[in-house]
């Protein structure tokens, strides 16, 4: 049982990840090519901005800072210094 609840998350966490690569890609093309990039990329484009503006920048601001700390900590980069 224990195991299928490892390869679950492991599976999920795999998922959160390749989601959020789209979306930065998504992103990017829209930066690249503007307006032109088409009408999904704009309308992804469009509702970050519009998460990004609603959302407090402090709680933004320490989800990433957490998020990159637990990314660094599970890459093994900080392990050997904590």
């Amino acid at each position: 049982m224990f195991d299928f609840v490892a390869n679950a998350k492991r599976w999920l966490w795999e998922f959160v990840e390749l989601g959020f690569v789209v979306l930065l890609a998504l992103l990017l093309l829209h930066l690249l090519l503007g307006q032109s990039a088409g009408p999904y990329v704009s309308s992804v484009a469009d509702n970050v901005a519009k998460f990004a503006t609603g959302a407090s920048g402090g709680i933004i601001g320490v989800v990433l800072v957490l998020a990159i700390v637990y990314w660094l900590l599970q890459r093994g980069t900080w392990r050997a210094r904590i």
